[in-house]
């Protein structure tokens, strides 16, 4: 059998066609690796810097919000940031698109949180209708954030808790109960993708909820943190905060001080998150004075099972205190004059923390801190947030009536003027509400700033037998 002669021209052509291809597939596939992009890891702040909570009712609530700017105000108090709650109780993605330009663009953010989800589902088992309608919106939603200029943090949908829903009064659909939260983990899971591949930040509100509910649950089956099944309360508030912050990898410490002997006898030490002076070394004890950089994060009384659920001071606000080479016996601690504890020589040779002990002076200025934070967030910003939800029942009417074209409902369009008439001092109710709110956040920049404070370690004498 006879072969076609293949010419040397015509090889060298196919190799260079196979070379173009080659080479076309690598740089395509290049290309698309260097779009590629990391999610956003920490939040990198700076005074002047705005943060917007966009949300529904659970951000509404002020809680978890307030909890997370009582971290800022006490770990950064040299850095002044601004806050925006933007929840309305009911929302949906298509409510914060009505209000985007007002409640979010106009304050500027660098970073928005976005807590949405929960009624966007329905509360129904699974719909692809229903979660083809909130994939929309949440998609226009993520491109108004960036088109702004913002980076959006996107959070997962909270627990929806069946076990207090079955627990409740209010009659519910069985399915639904049991599906629920399932479906909430489904929406959650496509955000975190979202997050993943665009470079977003992601929190994960979900997991640390259920997580702690079932764990406390081997130990109570009746436990629950959200007694109503929807809303959080304080301490599942709490929870929520800490995955925000936890999940953005701000700095946790407050503070590292050990003291110790060198050879010579001579005192020495080192610290982190302070400058410490005046250090003195007795037979009987220690003094020194110190002076931190910030103050540990507490939360108000209504939230403090979540502190310990979360064991929020070791892990995110831990002021650690060491002293070595004592001998051997018991010792008693006080700062500025106020016995805050007695320690033995070998604990304190481990460390003792001292940021959930609330007889130490700089808690007790924290909890200040706290406290006219939560008069800040019950007060003003609940009156600033409450005009918005009545702007949201006027832009679903207004959008109902749209739809209707020319055979428009006569009730619903008085029902619409009357709103509109409730709005037309909606402007003023906001600035009013932002002007006291202010002024309160003022009082804790006066407040919030750490002082010297002076460390006196002693040796108990032990009383004498009559």
């Amino acid at each position: 059998m006879k072969y076609p002669k293949i010419s040397y021209q015509l090889i060298r052509l196919a190799a260079v066609c196979l070379l173009l291809q080659v080479t076309t597939l690598l740089s395509a596939q290049e290309a698309e690796q260097k779009t590629h992009q990391a999610p956003l890891s920490k939040m990198e702040l700076q005074t002047g810097d705005s943060i917007v909570f966009l949300g529904d009712s659970i951000t509404h609530q002020c809680l978890y919000t307030q909890y997370v700017e009582d971290f800022f105000y006490t770990r950064y108090p040299k850095m002044r940031l601004k806050f925006h709650n933007a929840g309305v109780g009911g929302a949906k993605a298509w409510d914060a698109l009505a209000r985007f330009d007002r409640d979010v663009a106009a304050y500027h953010p660098k970073y928005v949180t976005v807590l949405l989800g929960m009624n966007d589902g329905r509360y129904q088992p699974f719909n692809d209708e229903i979660f083809k309608t909130y994939y929309d919106d949440m998609k226009e939603l993520i491109s108004k954030i960036e088109g702004i200029g913002a980076t959006p943090i996107l959070m997962t949908p909270t627990m929806f808790d069946a076990r207090a829903a079955r627990m409740g009064k209010r009659p519910r659909d069985p399915a639904s109960v049991e599906l629920y939260n399932s479906v909430l983990a489904y929406y959650g899971t496509w955000l975190r993708e979202v997050a993943a591949e665009s470079g977003f930040g992601f929190v994960d509100m979900y997991g640390p909820l259920n997580n702690i509910t079932i764990a406390e649950r081997q130990k109570n089956p009746q436990f629950t943190i959200i007694r109503d099944a929807v809303h959080p309360d304080a301490p599942g508030q709490v929870v929520m905060a800490f995955a925000l912050l936890s999940d953005m990898n701000v700095q946790r410490q407050v503070s590292r001080i050990t003291v110790s002997k060198k050879a010579n006898g001579e005192a020495t030490s080192t610290a982190r998150g302070g400058k410490l002076s005046d250090l003195k070394y007795s037979d009987d004890g220690v003094s020194f004075t110190w002076l931190a950089d910030s103050l540990p994060w507490v939360v108000p009384a209504e939230a403090k099972l979540g502190a310990e659920l979360t064991k929020l001071g070791h892990r995110m606000s831990q002021e650690s205190l060491s002293i070595h080479d004592l001998p051997p016996g018991r010792y008693e601690l006080s700062i500025d004059g106020e016995v805050v504890g007695q320690y033995s020589n070998t604990t304190l040779a481990r460390h003792v923390e001292l940021q959930g002990n609330p007889k130490t002076p700089q808690y007790q200025q924290a909890m200040q801190v706290a406290l006219l934070n939560k008069e800040r967030n019950d007060g003003p910003v609940k009156n600033k947030r409450n005009t918005w939800r009545v702007f949201q029942v006027y832009a679903r009417m207004k959008r109902e009536l749209d739809a209707q074209g020319d055979q428009k409902d006569e009730k619903t369009v008085a029902k619409l003027a009357e709103l509109d008439k409730r709005l037309a001092d909606q402007d003023r109710v906001i600035q009013e509400s932002e002007a006291a709110a202010k002024a309160l956040e003022d009082k804790i920049y006066e407040i919030n700033q750490p002082e010297a404070r002076k460390y006196v370690l002693k040796k108990v004498t032990a009383a004498k037998k009559k």
